[in-house]
């Protein structure tokens, strides 16, 4: 129920490899410019898609020269400067695996600190910003090795700075906050939210869409402290409601993320949103769903936070999409059926938080369009997918708590769906290794046998092999699981079970032609 989607929400909070970790690579390592003429031999590394041993080797020792080379140039002019600062950002940029490691070693840091000095030329200033967005780009230890550079790298996202070093240091931050929470403590300490905040109003589009970037990581949880502040800022949702409504659609990819964020927080922030006006150009990017993937999984993400929040919520993002064909309902079923792996999870989590709603919610989900694509994913799909279906098409099939209360079963709904198969899927999640899914599995099946009439619930449930699959978590190591199953199994399937069904063909066997003798049967013998 909405329990469930609240605590699922919880998931926005950081960033999962299988749905943001493409994105963040594109985007942390600036690589070479294959266009550039330059008199070096690393960049066959490339173009020749050399990755012998022998060939990296040869890569890191020249880093290495081009590290010392800088050192030696340190009090020569800046022409000198500017040509080894050049080499050296060539070398970090032209291969896939950089050799940031045998920089760092080397010493390189404290010299490109010193490159970012307040009266460097702006040549310098991009050299040396961009050698270190792709050290932070390496592995936490190396990102962390960047950390002196971070107080000067903030000062050049000012106004007087020319607008490609500005990009260039906000994508180094934004490789940092990426790392790690305490990376993002420091960054926001020393004022790099507001900094990049102002940036989002860039003319620059790319500049723009790498401080929206680079903002999505700042304030990613779980510490709120930065979307708080960046809530507060005067004007910060007019910038991303405009943004939102004529952005590119990388730049909305960005500002999406950031809103994701946002909306995972607070359900505050939920509302500022909301009555600021982003929710109906956000709803009407979800058209995009066959054009632009990337774009649609923070977009669903949002809209699920949102929704995960409570009923006027929903009402909100249902009245926001009823413009797209077949509303923002019908927006969701054709989105389940797109055969995009990480859409369909995505889609099928906002449903399952719209199905958690109240009544009018969940007749509005169940009449959208939306059963016939969830029952194909319940059936056919990746595990994590048919988990988001399942928890979709079981909200459908319960009320509203009501002060705590067990929520009763919306029967017409319940039926429909088993009468469509849907208890093959669900027993296979009892089966499953995943505790959550085999939790949720038992939830339905005890669903299903209390609330079809008839005794009809029992016999579905032995049809399918519910009763074996029940049976095999009796001895499950968690307790919960255990308790649940032999509950069920005793009340369901105990030793009455059947007795009227045989009573009533005549197949009872009497105490006299039992197979078993008397100590066998239960009583006391004589």
């Amino acid at each position: 129920g909405k329990g469930a989607g609240q605590r699922r929400r919880q998931a926005a909070l950081t960033v999962g490899k299988d749905r943001r970790e493409s994105v963040v690579r594109a985007k942390r390592l600036r690589r070479a410019d294959p266009a550039e003429q330059w008199d070096g031999d690393a960049m066959h590394i490339v173009t020749d898609g050399a990755d012998d041993e022998a060939a990296y080797k040869d890569l890191e020792d020249k880093t290495v020269a081009a590290v010392l080379n800088l050192k030696d140039l340190a009090k020569e002019n800046t022409a000198k400067r500017i040509e080894a600062l050049q080499i050296l950002r060539r070398l970090l940029s032209c291969s896939a695996y950089p050799p940031v490691h045998v920089a760092v070693q080397a010493g390189v840091v404290p010299l490109l600190v010193d490159c970012l000095g307040l009266d460097a030329t702006e040549d310098q200033l991009l050299e040396a910003a961009w050698c270190l967005t792709n050290i932070a780009s390496g592995d936490p230890e190396q990102t962390r090795a960047v950390k002196p550079a971070l107080p000067l790298l903030i000062i050049r996202l000012g106004e007087n700075t020319p607008a490609q070093v500005v990009e260039q240091c906000a994508w180094a931050i934004g490789n940092v906050a990426g790392e790690a929470e305490d990376l993002r403590d420091c960054l926001f300490q020393l004022g790099a939210l507001s900094a990049l905040a102002r940036n989002l109003s860039s003319p620059i589009i790319t500049l723009a869409r790498t401080a929206a970037w680079a903002l999505s990581n700042l304030i990613k949880g779980p510490n709120p402290r930065a979307v708080l502040e960046l809530m507060e800022m005067d004007g910060i949702i007019d910038i991303l409601g405009r943004l939102v409504s004529n952005g590119d659609d990388e730049l909305v990819v960005e500002v999406a993320w950031v809103l994701v964020y946002v909306t995972s927080m607070s359900d505050v922030h939920c509302s500022q949103i909301i009555h600021a006006g982003l929710l109906a150009p956000l709803v009407a990017r979800l058209t995009h769903c066959r054009r632009h993937h990337p774009l649609m999984i923070p977009i669903l993400r949002c809209i699920g936070n949102i929704v995960a929040s409570d009923n006027s919520k929903c009402d909100d993002v249902l009245l926001a999409g009823q413009s797209l064909p077949g509303g923002i309902i019908g927006a969701l079923a054709r989105i389940l059926e797109t055969g995009q792996r990480t859409l369909q999870k995505e889609a099928a989590w906002v449903v399952s938080n719209l199905a958690a709603g109240s009544i009018s919610h969940k007749v509005a989900v169940f009449k959208g369009g939306v059963v016939p694509p969830l029952l194909h994913l319940l059936a056919t799909s990746a595990f994590d997918v048919r988990k988001e279906a399942a928890y979709a098409l079981g909200n459908l099939c319960v009320a509203p708590r009501e002060q705590g209360a067990e929520g009763k079963p919306i029967l017409e709904h319940l039926t429909v769906l088993v009468d469509r198969g849907c208890l093959m899927g669900f027993i296979a999640l009892v089966k499953s290794p995943d505790l959550e899914a085999a939790k949720l599995g038992l939830q339905f099946l005890e669903l299903v046998m209390r609330a079809l009439p008839n005794g009809k619930g029992p016999k579905l449930v032995e049809k399918e092999d519910g009763i074996a699959a029940m049976e095999e978590l009796q001895f499950h190591d968690n307790e919960e699981l255990r308790i649940m199953s032999n509950i069920l199994v005793d009340q369901y399937f105990g030793e009455d079970y059947g007795f009227e069904e045989e009573l009533e063909s005549g197949d009872m066997r009497t105490e006299d032609d039992s197979e078993y003798p008397p100590w066998r049967r239960g009583g006391l013998a004589g």
